[in-house]
């Protein structure tokens, strides 16, 4: 007969918890090189005996995890409970009706929106429903030579209070100064960078025709470097690294090469300032959601809240490096001084007023057409009107 499964009947206490079988969930996310992930995931297993969540560690290689995730959901698979998605992904997996609405159990525990970082929430709301909650984010800033630019200049860029046209106006003042030889680098060749600048220089496609024809008019500024048109992350930060511009658009890692000293380095981190983008910085980064054929919606609700929540996102600052996307972890001490850019308050500004990319299930044609149509016009500066008609046709699609 079958006794094995009775062995601790009557047995010791410490069984009691093992004896209620748990319900195990499994949580797919990219491989972590730090301790962070595992230890929010040990955090929430000792929290409560109900759930026990299993990582399952996914590739680093953003584009193969993709694939990977949408074979699995398409198939109707239930394997993952939660998905960990790059910002991206939301519109593509919600359309397609593989992420579970949240907004009725947000509504229940109480969460609002703005308790977390507004792109990553804009970046996972999907025809006025909200799927994801921030895993991480990740986000556009300026970053200025703090040893070159005015006192006065700086306050005024450490505000968020200023203009495109006044970061060009200040990029041709300051040029040649402290042995600079341009004034502004980002990434403006055709690539996904190119989105994402435009979506800066746009406010989120607000105004894609002003957008354009700033960015045009940094295009063929003597203020920028004349091959800007191929910059992407990587001449960027090695351009403003070498000490060669004054101001620079790229993302927190940047600083951490200069404060690491990494090779090529010339320029030391108390020679950098940083600074919201005049539009806000568009966000990058992950999202967290939740498979709508997961046999456990209720078990896997509570890991994203607690994952999300200010005690899985303190974890995640705190034991990773990681940006919070919980707000009021920004006053937080040992958050702050977790991250060095946390303690500057123009990155908490930043940080603050994130934007977001298209959501649409079909980002990435949608982002294809926008870089096509963009680097046209700014090649040329012909074709204004063409170029804003195709961004917006692919954008309200």
């Amino acid at each position: 007969s079958d006794t094995s499964s009775n062995n601790n009947e009557g047995g010791s206490d410490d069984s009691k918890g093992s004896s209620e079988e748990q319900v195990v969930i499994k949580f797919a996310a990219q491989n972590d090189n730090t301790p962070a992930t595992q230890a929010a995931i040990d955090a929430f297993n000792e929290s409560q005996d109900k759930y026990k969540v299993e990582w399952v560690e996914m590739t680093n290689d953003s584009a193969q995890m993709h694939d990977q995730l949408l074979t699995s959901l398409s198939s109707g698979s239930d394997e993952y409970d939660i998905l960990s998605l790059d910002v991206v992904w939301a519109g593509e997996f919600a359309g397609a009706g593989y992420l579970e609405p949240i907004d009725v159990m947000m509504n229940e525990a109480g969460l609002n929106k703005d308790d977390f970082n507004a792109g990553s929430m804009a970046s996972g709301n999907y025809k006025g429903k909200q799927y994801t909650l921030p895993y991480f984010p990740d986000l556009g800033l300026l970053y200025y030579r703090a040893d070159i630019v005015s006192d006065e200049d700086a306050e005024k860029l450490r505000s968020g209070d200023y203009t495109y046209e006044d970061l060009l106006a200040m990029s041709d003042q300051y040029v040649g100064e402290g042995g600079t030889t341009t004034g502004f680098v980002y990434q403006s060749a055709q690539y996904e960078g190119l989105t994402v600048n435009l979506t800066e220089f746009t406010n989120s496609f607000a105004d894609i025709q002003g957008g354009l024809e700033t960015m045009y008019e940094f295009t063929t500024s003597d203020a920028t470097p004349e091959d800007i048109l191929t910059f992407t992350e990587g001449e960027a930060h090695t351009t403003f690294e070498q000490g060669l511009a004054v101001f620079e658009r790229n993302w927190p890692y940047a600083l951490g090469r200069i404060t690491a000293q990494e090779d090529g380095v010339q320029i030391s981190a108390d020679q950098v300032g940083i600074a919201p983008l005049p539009n806000g910085g568009a966000v990058g980064g992950w999202l967290l959601g939740i498979n709508s054929k997961s046999q456990k919606i209720e078990g896997a609700w509570e890991f994203v809240q607690f994952l999300a929540g200010p005690e899985g996102q303190k974890i995640m600052a705190t034991e990773g490096g990681y940006l919070p996307g919980y707000n009021a972890l920004l006053e937080d001490e040992e958050v702050v001084a977790s991250n060095a850019l946390l303690a500057s308050e123009s990155f908490q500004k930043a940080l603050s007023t994130t934007i977001a990319r298209p959501v649409s299930p079909e980002y990435s044609k949608i982002s294809d057409t926008i870089q096509i149509a963009a680097h046209k016009y700014l090649s040329t500066g012909e074709g204004l009107e063409d170029a804003v008609s195709e961004i917006e046709a692919a954008i309200s699609e």
